[in-house]
C-alpha cells in the first residue's frame, strides 16, 4: 500500500437502480451483463448493457451501469456520456450522480465532479458513499479541510469503515495534525491490503526493552522505508538488539543504518525476537511533527558499486549532470496523477550544459528506446542491480529532477539536491503550499498549480535548471 493508495470513490456497486420498468427481453439482457459487472468482467458487460439498449434505449438500468462499467475499465470519457444519458431518464439519482462525479475527477474535470457530488449528497444525505464520495473529490480539488469534514459525516452515518478512516488519517497527516494522524493511520491494518504478521510476540509501543530483541520490518514501498528508517536509532536508544528487515532491493543499502544491530532480508528467518514493528508506525511511536523530526538516514554507499557506476559518468565530467525519473511503479493506483512522459524531461536536456542521465526502473525503461530519448539519455536504471547502485550513480550527479517516487526519497537521504515534481494534491509528506520539506532539507518542491497541468511545472523547472547551471559555473552549486 504504498503512498495513499485507498484514495478511492465509491462509486455505486454494479447494481440494479430503482426505476419502475416492465421485464421485457432487454431486461434478461441486463440481467446477465449484470452478472458479469459483478464478477468484474466489465468488458463483457458492457457488450451485454449495449445490447439491452439497441432493444431499449430508454433503459435506465443499462445506461447507468454501462457508465460504472466503462469507468471501471478506464473508459471515463465515455461513462461520463453514459451517465449523463441516465440522468435524462432518472433525473437526481444520487448513484448515477456519485458515478458521473467520479469519472468526471477522473478526467480531472473537477467542478463538475464536484457538482455532481453535491447533488448526489442533497438527494442522499443520510448516505455514507454520497458523504465518502464527495470527499475524495474535495480532496482531489485540494479542499483539505472540506474533504476531512465529508469524511467526518461518512464515518457519523456508518461508523467504522475502514477505507473511510484511513482516508480521513491520511488527510490528517496531509494538514499536519500528526498525532491524530499517527494514530488514526494505524487502521491500515484492517483494510485487507498489507497481510497481518501470525507474530505470538506483543508489538512495540515504544516501551524499554533492554536486554530483548526488537524487529522492525517493512510493510508498504521502498520510500516509505527509507523515510521511516530514521526513526530507527531512536528506537535503539530504548533497549537492546535492533533486527531490521529489509526486502532484498533495499538490504545492502541499509545494512550499515544507525542502531540496526543485524539486517535479514525478507521472507528469510529473523530468528528469535521479544517485540516486533512494522517501520511506518515509528513516527507515531515517536510522535513526529514538524518540531522534532530527525534528520534522514544516513547512508553509506559500497565501494564496489560506486566503481561499477563511474565508467557511466567519465565522458560527462564536463557538463551539468541531471538525473530523472518519470513514472513511479505502475501498481500503485494514483500512479497516473503523480507521473508523466518521458518527453517533457527531454526539455532539460535542452539547457545548454546539461547531461540527463536516467534512473528509470521497470517497464518504463523500454521508453528510452521507444522514443529515441536514449540518443541523448545515459541510461542508469538498466544497469543498476538493487539501491545501492542507484545510490552510487546518484552521488556523481549534479541534481535529481523527478515525479515523486522511492528515488526522491533515496536521493534527499544522501544529501544530494533533488526537484520533486508533484501532482495537485501530493503525498502528505509534502503537505501545502511549501516548496521545501521539513523531512529532506536538499529537496525543492515544484507543485502543479491546478490539476494534470504539468507544462507549468516544466516550465519553472527548466527555467531554475538555467540558474543551477550557472551557478555551478560560477561555484555556488552544492559539490
Amino acid at each position: 500500500m504504498s503512498r495513499a493508495k485507498r484514495q478511492r470513490p465509491r462509486g455505486g456497486p454494479p447494481r440494479r437502480f430503482s426505476t419502475a420498468h416492465q421485464p421485457s427481453a432487454a431486461d434478461a439482457i441486463f440481467t446477465a451483463a449484470l452478472r458479469h459487472s459483478r464478477a468484474g468482467r466489465h468488458d463483457e458487460a458492457i457488450v451485454g448493457y449495449r445490447r439491452a439498449l439497441e432493444i431499449d434505449p430508454l433503459h435506465f438500468n443499462a445506461w447507468a451501469n454501462l457508465g460504472y462499467s466503462l469507468r471501471a475499465g478506464k473508459r471515463a470519457e465515455a461513462a461520463v456520456v453514459a451517465g449523463k444519458r441516465a440522468l435524462e431518464i432518472e433525473p437526481g439519482n444520487a448513484n448515477v450522480l456519485g458515478n458521473v462525479g467520479n469519472a468526471l475527477k477522473d478526467l480531472d474535470r473537477l467542478d463538475e465532479s464536484l457538482a455532481a457530488h453535491r447533488a448526489a449528497v442533497e438527494r442522499e444525505p443520510g448516505s455514507e458513499r454520497t458523504h465518502r464520495n464527495y470527499a475524495v473529490a474535495l480532496k482531489a480539488a485540494g479542499f483539505l479541510e472540506e474533504a476531512l469534514a465529508e469524511f467526518t459525516k461518512a464515518d457519523e452515518i456508518r461508523p467504522g469503515i475502514a477505507p473511510v478512516l484511513f482516508d480521513k488519517a491520511l488527510l490528517l497527516l496531509h494538514l499536519a495534525r500528526f498525532r491524530e494522524g499517527w494514530e488514526a493511520f494505524e487502521i491500515r491494518w484492517k483494510l485487507g491490503e498489507l497481510p497481518v504478521r501470525p507474530y505470538r510476540t506483543p508489538r512495540w509501543q515504544g516501551e524499554n526493552f533492554a536486554g530483548k530483541r526488537l524487529l522492525i520490518y517493512p510493510e508498504q514501498g521502498f520510500g516509505d522505508a527509507i523515510l521511516s528508517s530514521r526513526f530507527v536509532p531512536l528506537a535503539k536508544e530504548r533497549g537492546g538488539e535492533v533486527i531490521f528487515e529489509c526486502k532484498p532491493e533495499t538490504a545492502r543499502l541499509l545494512s550499515s543504518l544507525e542502531g540496526v544491530d543485524r539486517v535479514v532480508q525478507t521472507d528469510t528467518d529473523p530468528g528469535d525476537f521479544d517485540y516486533h514493528c512494522p517501520i511506518m508506525s515509528l513516527p507515531g511511536i515517536f510522535d513526529a511533527n514538524l518540531d522534532n523530526l530527525p534528520p534522514p538516514p544516513m547512508l553509506s554507499v559500497p565501494q564496489a558499486s560506486v566503481e561499477k557506476m563511474r565508467p557511466l559518468f567519465a565522458a560527462h565530467h564536463a557538463r551539468f549532470k541531471v538525473g530523472i525519473v518519470w513514472s513511479g511503479s505502475l501498481t500503485f493506483k494514483n500512479n497516473r496523477l503523480r507521473s508523466t512522459s518521458l518527453n517533457r524531461f527531454l526539455r532539460f536536456a535542452e539547457v545548454p550544459g546539461v547531461q540527463l542521465f536516467s534512473l528509470q526502473k521497470g517497464p518504463l525503461e523500454s521508453q528510452l528506446a521507444g522514443t529515441g530519448a536514449d540518443a541523448v539519455v545515459v541510461d542508469i536504471g538498466g544497469k543498476v542491480d538493487d539501491f545501492c547502485d542507484t545510490a552510487a550513480a546518484i552521488q556523481m550527479l549534479d541534481l535529481v529532477i523527478m515525479t515523486d517516487s522511492s528515488v526522491s526519497h533515496l536521493t534527499a537521504s544522501l544529501g544530494k539536491p533533488i526537484w520533486n515534481l508533484l501532482d495537485y494534491v501530493p503525498y502528505w509528506l509534502y503537505l501545502r503550499d511549501r516548496e521545501d520539506s521539513p523531512w529532506y532539507p536538499t529537496m525543492r518542491l515544484f507543485r502543479q498549480t491546478r490539476a494534470g497541468d504539468w507544462d507549468g511545472v516544466f516550465e519553472r523547472a527548466v527555467a531554475a535548471l538555467g540558474d543551477a547551471v550557472a551557478a555551478k559555473r560560477e561555484g555556488r552549486w552544492p559539490s
